[in-house]
């Protein structure tokens, strides 16, 4: 997982402090990111995942 490259996609899309699970889908398609990278990314660095209606996010 490349923090940065998630770190500078999300400031690029505007999420700080909570993300939508459709912009994490969206983000993961538009910036080549793994979903569960993103999940990972989130868990660790205190974003919140909200809406997640398939379960991949935790």
């Amino acid at each position: 997982m490349d923090e940065e490259q998630i770190r500078t996609a999300f400031e690029k899309e505007g999420i700080v402090n909570e993300i939508k699970c459709p912009q994490a889908f969206i983000i993961s398609e538009k910036y080549g990111i793994q979903k569960m990278d993103i999940a990972k990314y989130c868990n660790r660095n205190g974003v919140k995942i909200r809406g997640c209606q398939l379960g991949c996010f935790k």
